[in-house]
């Protein structure tokens, strides 16, 4: 008796199936794109040509400024039904169906369907041929008719479709791509779930993406959050110049450490040792001691910190404030509840589809934060913790742990996650921090939170030269490297105080991000030069 054959699983079976049915799609459609072509007679002239085809390069270099409207992408609504319009973008996905190809096209994270048929007396059969072999990322400019699909489109951000009449390539890019822009704008929820259905999605992770940024910049999450980053920008000095500060420009090359320690990088500057800044502090101060008042900057800050953490980069945007102080300190964290409240109302005013994007393909929930500003002193902190059961040192800083559980119990007890934790133990702070008048082992200083991480460290500078020696020479400095910013004080100087922020942080935090790396541009980390 022959042994019985095991029979596949029904699952097997289905996959089976499924696979060989969409090889036969394929085949057909084949055909019928060969069918429909097959009728030209070989070297007779296209009729149509002029409606299709790569644009020469000589047309390509600036030959001539022609009268011709370009329609955006996302302009492309229902009220342009009926119009002709001239669009510009990359192709986002080409799928020929026999006598029809239909062309995502994608400008700036908008897409929109374009069909070209040749039931359209402005389409050949040449036509239909030469569109269906343009390849993804490709840029393409399409001339076509707005028209209301037949049914309700789900991949393409545009309910609308262009009927084609006139395609041309404008530049190609190769047939064979390192990431595919449709598996990069996958979320890692439609991965599992496709992995539970039986389908297999590919996942491209971190550093493929960084690898090649370029692609990865396309999708539209990246695009989203480049637009925020840019509010995040654009807010910061707008609200900032309400309150009478003016944007500066510092050095980035400066003799010695800007925050003291040994995480700089260091250079050679014509025979003299040099650095790039850790921070624009030094100046910022020199400039409220040149009688500025106020003053902002906005600009690149290096750290040669070997961390490869989530939230560290070697080189990111800061965002610096810098002013004079009448009375007390609390007068710097006002300007901060001020500028960061109405920015986070104008971020989620402004960037609501950005910020829908960002959601689709990174899921988070939208920041909790009051109208006005939560402030706690570091000893409520640290009290907080010890009734949650952590052993906390009171004259220490807050590791990372004791500050995401602070950020929870802040949270369920406040209702907020973005919050000024003040009166930090100096020993913990720079050495222009100032001391506090009631008790020297605290300072007037501060450190702000959102969703349980440190974003901004601000404080009152201390501008008695005397005493910024001293606690320069008692946090290792060299105080030759600094002379000129501890002589500037020397000449009368006003009580003052600012703060500091790393853009990047901002906008991943506010966006709910898992990894810094996603709001930077082209991030620089100790393992990353390029790109």
């Amino acid at each position: 008796m022959e042994p019985q054959q095991q029979q596949p699983s029904q699952k097997t079976s289905k996959k089976a199936a499924k696979k060989e049915a969409a090889k036969a799609e394929k085949l057909r459609r084949r055909q019928e794109i060969a069918a429909a072509t097959s009728g030209v007679a070989a070297g007779v002239p296209d009729p149509l040509a002029a409606n299709y085809g790569d644009i020469p390069f000589e047309d390509i270099q600036s030959k001539a400024v022609s009268s011709r409207v370009w329609t955006p992408v996302k302009s492309l609504t229902q009220e342009l039904i009926g119009h002709t319009v001239l669009i510009r973008g990359r192709v986002h996905k080409n799928k020929p169906l026999g006598k029809m190809v239909f062309l995502t096209v994608r400008e700036g994270g908008y897409t929109v369907q374009c069909v070209l048929t040749l039931a359209s007396e402005v389409v050949s059969p040449e036509m239909v041929k030469y569109a269906a072999g343009i390849s993804n990322e490709c840029f393409v400019d399409i001339e076509g008719v707005v028209t209301s699909p037949l049914k309700p489109i789900e991949a393409p951000s545009q309910q609308v479709e262009v009927q084609v009449r006139k395609i041309h390539c404008v530049d190609r890019a190769a047939a064979v791509l390192p990431i595919n822009i449709e598996d990069a704008s996958r979320s890692d929820v439609e991965i599992e779930k496709a992995l539970e259905d039986g389908t297999q999605r590919v996942r491209v992770n971190q550093d493929t993406r960084l690898n090649h940024r370029i692609l990865d910049l396309r999708t539209p999450a990246n695009q989203a959050i480049i637009t925020v980053q840019h509010q995040v920008l654009k807010l910061f000095g707008k609200f900032l110049g309400k309150k009478g500060f003016r944007q500066i420009p510092t050095p980035k090359i400066i003799a010695g450490t800007s925050e003291g320690g040994a995480a700089v990088f260091k250079l050679d500057y014509y025979k003299q040792p040099a650095c790039l800044a850790q921070s624009p502090q030094l100046h910022k101060q020199m400039a409220i001691c040149g009688d500025l008042g106020r003053v902002f900057i906005v600009g690149p800050v290096f750290r040669a910190e070997d961390s490869n953490t989530h939230r560290h980069l070697c080189e990111f945007t800061g965002l610096d404030f810098e002013m004079e102080i009448k009375e007390h300190y609390s007068e710097v964290m006002d300007i901060v509840d001020y500028v960061f409240v109405n920015m986070f109302n104008k971020l989620n005013e402004r960037c609501q589809e950005d910020l829908e994007a960002i959601k689709k393909q990174y899921p988070f929930t939208p920041l909790k934060y009051l109208p006005k500003t939560l402030r706690l002193t570091f000893e409520e902190g640290v009290q907080m913790l010890k009734e949650a059961g952590m052993e906390v040192d009171p004259l220490g800083d807050l590791n990372t742990e004791s500050e995401r559980t602070l950020g929870k119990l802040v949270l369920e007890k406040y209702g907020t996650e973005f919050y000024i934790l003040h009166r930090y133990p100096l020993a913990v702070r720079p050495s222009y921090t100032m001391p506090c008048p009631d008790n020297e082992l605290y300072s007037n200083s501060f450190d702000v939170f959102i969703r349980g991480e440190e974003i901004i460290s601000g404080s009152q500078r201390v501008h008695i030269p005397e005493l910024l020696e001293a606690r320069a020479r008692a946090c290792g400095i060299d105080i030759k490297t600094i002379s000129s910013y501890i002589d500037s004080f020397r000449y009368g100087a006003p009580p003052h105080g600012g703060f500091g922020v790393g853009l990047e942080r901002v906008v991943m935090l506010f966006c709910g991000l898992d990894n810094i790396r996603k709001v930077s541009l082209f991030p620089r980390d100790p393992r990353r030069l390029e790109p």
